[in-house]
């Protein structure tokens, strides 16, 4: 059974972990630069990527110790390639190139989306191809058809913020300081989502993408009146962005056959989110699919996620030249149609 060392570094979270073929998760640590970052409201390039050098050679040997094992016994080493923070990517990337040229093993180098796209397989190992994802993170908010490893169909993308990026603005609009998804989701927890008119940008549209700019001022200007409680503004934002998702879905949903998929799933950082998740279960009830969503601790950067996609990737006989790029920008979807605004990142 293949077991493949995985390392993370695409953003704020350094990471690594060693995962078997039978999806155990035989070790893992991660490494949070939170309290770097939060003085500045959000991610600093360069303070991440020095944390990362910093960080990344003594987690992989503190899994290693965990685990009982050298490189020898390991079959792979897989790492984040891109899309992330250059710097950062490079430093986990030019890691795995150099143990996988020491101890002569093959390199993956895998595609951070993938690592998203794959992992509520790790966590469920009855999801089989295909499944309509929403992939939901800081950096991209994507519907995609999974259609197999290396097989994916972008069906819409962000036009703007992704759905993570929201939140954490949001968050910091209401001084909620940094990283601002979790703390804007407790703040909701105590406030009326009716309580506050807010839009719902491109809801019934023809067009298939996603916005939440528009949705991120129409906050900031509700915010600026001092008219409504931060608890309400908190609660009503994230219905109106859980209305655009169920909605843009929805959309989605209807061109394609759902009598072949196996079910609607999420990853990314905001798949974490529980009322996010209550709606998505809701949907996919009323479409007759099932709901997977990957434990929380798999939603969020990690390397057990590098890892899977590697193990996967290794099993359809697939390695990378140790002279693969570290890429700022790499699509799931490389033949999806170019989006106007920042979807074109996508």
């Amino acid at each position: 059974m293949s077991i493949v060392l995985g390392l993370e570094s695409s953003c704020d979270e350094t990471a690594a972990a060693l995962v078997r073929g039978d999806r155990t998760i035989v070790a893992q640590r991660i490494a949070s630069q939170d309290e770097a970052h939060r003085p500045y409201g959000g991610v600093v390039p360069e303070i991440a990527a020095r944390a990362h050098a910093e960080t990344l050679t003594p987690l992989i040997a503190a899994v290693m110790a965990e685990a009982g094992i050298g490189l020898d016994a390991v079959d792979a080493i897989a790492a984040t390639a891109g899309p992330g923070l250059i710097g950062g990517v490079m430093v986990g990337l030019v890691t795995a190139k150099a143990l996988a040229m020491a101890a002569s093993k093959p390199l993956l180098a895998i595609n951070h989306l993938e690592g998203h796209a794959l992992s509520p397989r790790l966590a469920d190992a009855s999801l089989g191809f295909p499944y309509l994802l929403l992939l939901a993170s800081g950096g991209h908010c994507q519907a995609l058809l999974v259609e197999g490893v290396g097989a994916y169909r972008r069906l819409a993308t962000t036009i703007d913020d992704a759905l993570g990026e929201a939140f954490d603005k949001t968050a910091k609009i209401l001084g909620l300081g940094y990283p601002g998804g979790p703390a804007l989701e407790a703040l909701a927890a105590h406030g009326d989502p009716a309580a506050v008119a807010l839009p719902r940008p491109l809801l019934g549209s023809e067009e298939p993408h996603f916005s939440f700019a528009g949705l991120k001022s129409a906050v900031r200007r509700a915010h600026e009146t001092a008219r409504h409680a931060d608890a309400d503004l908190a609660a009503a934002f994230q219905q109106a962005a859980i209305d655009c998702v169920i909605d843009r879905l929805r959309h989605a949903l209807a061109r394609l056959d759902t009598t072949r998929l196996s079910a609607l799933v999420v990853a990314g950082g905001v798949a974490a989110n529980r009322a996010m998740r209550g709606a998505l279960g809701a949907l996919a009830g009323e479409q007759g699919l099932r709901f997977i969503a990957p434990p929380p601790a798999l939603c969020t950067d990690n390397a057990a996620m590098i890892a899977w996609a590697g193990i996967e990737r290794l099993a359809l006989g697939q390695s990378d030249p140790l002279d693969c790029p570290a890429r700022p920008r790499w699509p799931l979807d490389a033949e999806a149609e170019v989006v106007r605004g920042a979807g074109v990142k996508a």
